[in-house]
């Protein structure tokens, strides 16, 4: 199964929101909630979930993707 992660534009900074999180992660930079993103999708890589992370501009436009692979458990 595959997770998608999404950080976005926020009032006071950005948010991290997933299928997975009952509550969305806010960080006053852009870095902040990226680094938070992808370190949730590496968790879920290990544990063998494939992770989607969307990243969206200010303006709502998409500005990149990138996808953590789930490793293989054995």
């Amino acid at each position: 199964m595959s997770h998608l992660i999404s950080i976005r534009a926020a009032q006071n900074g950005w948010s991290v929101e997933g299928d997975t999180l009952s509550h969305g992660m806010m960080f006053l930079s852009g870095k902040e909630a990226e680094n938070a993103a992808r370190a949730l999708a590496d968790r879920y890589a290990q544990s063998g979930r494939s992770t989607e992370v969307r990243v969206f501009l200010r303006d709502g436009s998409l500005a990149g993707r990138f996808v953590c692979a789930a490793e293989e458990t054995v």
